[in-house]
């Protein structure tokens, strides 16, 4: 949540900040779905495994699968944390939604952004989600300075 210690973002500032975190945030959505693969083969493997009853143990396939979900883990991670450390928050990874802290009206809320939209549009308060957007009032959408 957004609060005196968050950073907050003007329209512009977000708008320049998301053109940058947007390659890191496709990353970090093909690094999840191939980790998604790597788990889905691990349960496959798990069910040979046992159906087997237990005899049929490729030690080394089970090792490797393993090894290869960890790496894909600590790379998600490491690219969240990219997007983290800018005051940017990462609301829903699979939807691809970010959320940048913000004050309107003198409100805390956050400006959402989901991949594939051109340009930040929408806002919501505090305790709303992507349901809750709605659209940045122009008269509030002074590209130089925050958003009061």
């Amino acid at each position: 949540m957004a609060d005196e210690e968050s950073k907050l973002f003007s329209l512009s500032e977000a708008e320049r900040l998301r053109a940058q975190l947007e390659p890191v945030l496709i990353e970090a959505m093909e690094l999840r779905s191939k980790l998604a693969d790597v788990e889905e083969k691990l349960v496959t493997l798990a069910e040979r495994i046992q159906r087997s009853g237990g005899m049929l143990v490729p030690f080394e396939m089970a090792a490797n699968w393993r090894l290869e979900r960890n790496r894909l883990v600590d790379e998600i991670h490491a690219a969240l944390e990219r997007i983290h450390a800018t005051g940017c928050v990462v609301k829903d990874l699979e939807a691809g939604l970010l959320d940048f802290p913000a004050r309107l009206n003198g409100e805390s809320v956050y400006l959402c952004w989901k991949l594939g939209e051109d340009r930040i549009r929408f806002y919501h308060g505090q305790d709303e989600g992507f349901s809750g957007r709605k659209p940045i009032d122009p008269r509030d959408a002074d590209y130089g300075k925050p958003i009061q």
